[in-house]
């Protein structure tokens, strides 16, 4: 028998017993009232010792879910910085592959430069071969037109 009824038991001793006169005192049947005593002894170690165990559970399951929460937030914790880290890895590499594009254009660009300035050294220096070539034919030409005799 639990503790909840036991009291209600004590309780219904109570209003069972004859009250004294002009008091607030009533005459309890004794063998009872001791009896209902020596089960409560009895029963509240036990209930005692289940609220104590039911307590011990539940720092059990409380120190459990802590645990789990503190590991599942590490893991949270953990998985931010990755990404962070990884965030950062990835704006640097952009970052990088921007500098070298623009390093390439400027090197396309000077190497542009270069080759059209060689060209046109090149087509300048292939024009004077060229008007030394054509002097010299038109000077043989002159020549040829200068030795020949007159034929009349």
């Amino acid at each position: 028998m639990d503790i909840l009824q036991m009291i209600d038991r004590l309780e219904e001793l109570l209003n069972e017993s004859r009250p004294l006169p002009f008091t607030h005192n009533v005459i309890v049947d004794e063998d009872r009232m001791l009896d209902l005593i020596d089960q409560m002894r009895v029963s509240i170690p036990e209930e005692v010792k289940k609220a104590q165990q039911l307590l011990a559970q539940r720092d059990r399951l409380m120190a459990q879910a802590q645990e789990e929460a503190n590991r599942t937030v590490n893991l949270a914790r953990d998985r931010s910085n990755e990404l962070i880290e990884r965030d950062q890895v990835v704006q640097a590499a952009y970052s990088q592959a921007e500098q070298i594009k623009a390093q390439a254009q400027a090197d396309g660009d000077v190497i542009r430069k270069e080759a059209d300035e060689y060209v046109l050294e090149t087509l300048r220096s292939l024009e004077m071969e060229m008007e030394r070539a054509l002097n010299q034919v038109r000077n043989g030409i002159r020549t040829l037109q200068e030795d020949k005799p007159k034929v009349e």
